[in-house]
């Protein structure tokens, strides 16, 4: 896989099927559309390829409103060279690009990407000021097929519906909505190591997502390993502006440390709570403990 921070201004790629998109959380409308892109790669022996931005377009234009981040670029980049796509564009997404004009736009597909064709779903614009969409890509050269939305007891599947079941802690549905149980992928660091002072050593997780849409206590799975993790800001130890993801896993002893783990997230036990001592907390993490291995001991 071909991974490009740019749009190329000299020279051309080979031909390709391309698709765009954000992306974020790669959810099942976005799935249906990798797996066309994959059908027609094949079916026309021409390479695969996805583009996508970053930062997400409203996190350049409203960063104080940009919807919170499901899906980090790493995690977006793993799930594309699980799939075997050829080549991915990293769009940055700046000034300049925000000001290109649509008909530039296409030329730029057309000439320095060699896009052959292009998949998209019906709510595509592109453009300065989001000037183009649909009808405009059916008139330019590039063979463009556009597929309709999937949706999922009656409502649309996208990002905005994953990112609400998350927030809501409805990880049923999320998952329904994913076609996969939520995770969060991250490198095992050192922490303060204030968990294995009070009898519960945890796996702290340096998560590559600067605003995740889910917080408190859950049962999880790290790799293949169940366990209960704290993603919050830890108020009771000592309050943090960001979230902190930690991880502390059942019945496990060995060093973590510098491994890429994913987190995945099954049920939520509980809201971060503050305590008015350790003491509190300790009671409450045992309660946690067992409470996630109720549920787990019947996980399938």
């Amino acid at each position: 896989m071909q991974i490009y921070r740019h749009i190329p201004n000299s020279g051309s790629h080979p031909p390709c099927v391309l698709t765009i998109g954000n992306y974020d959380g790669i959810h099942l409308g976005h799935q249906k559309l990798i797996n066309e892109l994959l059908i027609k790669s094949k079916k026309d022996q021409i390479e695969s390829a996805i583009m996508i931005f970053e930062p997400h377009p409203r996190e350049f234009f409203t960063p104080k409103d940009a919807p919170t981040r499901i899906t980090s670029l790493r995690e977006k980049i793993e799930y594309f060279k699980s799939r075997k796509i050829d080549r991915i564009y990293i769009v940055k997404f700046n000034v300049n690009f925000s000001n290109m004009s649509g008909d530039e736009f296409i030329i730029r597909l057309k000439e320095k990407i060699s896009a052959q064709t292009i998949l998209v779903g019906e709510d595509f614009r592109f453009g300065r000021n989001r000037e183009c969409g649909i009808t405009d890509l059916l008139e330019s050269e590039i063979e463009t097929f556009i597929l309709k939305e999937i949706k999922n007891n009656n409502k649309r599947v996208s990002s905005t519906h994953v990112r609400d079941a998350l927030s809501s802690s409805d990880l049923s549905l999320a998952r329904d909505l994913l076609g996969r149980h939520y995770s969060i992928s991250g490198k095992v660091i050192h922490g303060d190591h204030r968990g294995r002072e009070i009898g519960f050593p945890t796996a702290n997780i340096h998560m590559f997502h600067n605003r995740p849409p889910i917080k408190g206590v859950f049962a999880v799975k790290l790799n293949e390993k169940f366990g209960v993790a704290n993603l919050g800001t830890r108020p009771t130890v000592k309050g943090i502006s960001k979230l902190h993801l930690e991880v502390h896993v059942l019945n496990f002893s060995k060093d973590l440390y510098g491994h890429h783990v994913h987190i995945t997230f099954l049920k939520k036990i509980r809201d971060e709570i503050k305590f008015k001592s350790i003491e509190d907390l300790k009671i409450q993490i045992k309660k946690d403990i067992i409470n996630a291995e109720i549920f787990l001991k019947n996980y399938d």
